[in-house]
């Protein structure tokens, strides 16, 4: 599990396909502090380390995460944002973030509020991704609060200190971002979907 806390960002400085399965390897400043078998978040989507080198670390994605987010996008050069698996007993200081990503968004648009930012995103409105205004939604494996939720967009908010230490510095309008829906909400919603079918 995690919270949608970023730890730093990574630099993809090799990308390897092998068959259906593609080897990223990436360097961090986190890279030497982890471990093979070790569950780390990239961009939002739980990956396993599977080799280590100094600095850099190797996570492998299957056919079915490289057609569910965004990571068929990545390039050698890009940052990824970092968060390594939330430890029992820590302060959840984002929200619950499972790194099981639900689909795409495309961000529409970028707007410089006062020196911060508003994001605007389109996503595919389906019954389990809810979304309420300020509740909460996961970007990139960022945690953050939703703002105007209307049918298919929504809005956040992004402080300097986000901006900064995560790679929304470089999302422009276009740009495919992973979603993660509130779990709570798909719970609710899978259930009372459950009720409705019973009437």
């Amino acid at each position: 599990m995690f919270t949608g806390i970023i730890e730093a960002t990574a630099t993809i400085t090799q990308i390897v396909r092998e068959q259906d399965n593609y080897h990223f390897t990436l360097a961090s400043p986190i890279s030497d502090q982890l471990k093979i078998d070790q569950s780390l978040a990239h961009d939002g989507v739980c990956l396993t380390v599977v080799a280590l080198e100094p600095g850099m670390h190797t996570v492998t994605a299957i056919r079915e995460t490289m057609d569910r987010t965004r990571l068929g996008e990545w390039a050698v050069g890009d940052r990824v944002n970092l968060e390594r698996a939330m430890q029992a007993g820590a302060r959840l200081d984002g929200h619950i973030v499972q790194g099981h990503v639900d689909g795409l968004g495309e961000c529409l648009a970028v707007e410089e509020a006062g020196g911060s930012w508003y994001y605007q995103f389109r996503y595919y409105p389906s019954p389990e991704n809810l979304l309420v205004d300020k509740g909460s939604v996961c970007i990139n494996g960022v945690s953050l609060t939703v703002v105007e939720p209307v049918e298919d967009t929504f809005r956040v908010a992004i402080i300097p200190y986000t901006y900064e230490h995560t790679n929304f510095q470089a999302l422009r309008p276009g740009n495919k971002v992973n979603l993660e829906f509130d779990i709570i909400g798909k719970y609710i919603a899978r259930q009372l979907l459950a009720y409705t079918r019973r009437d």
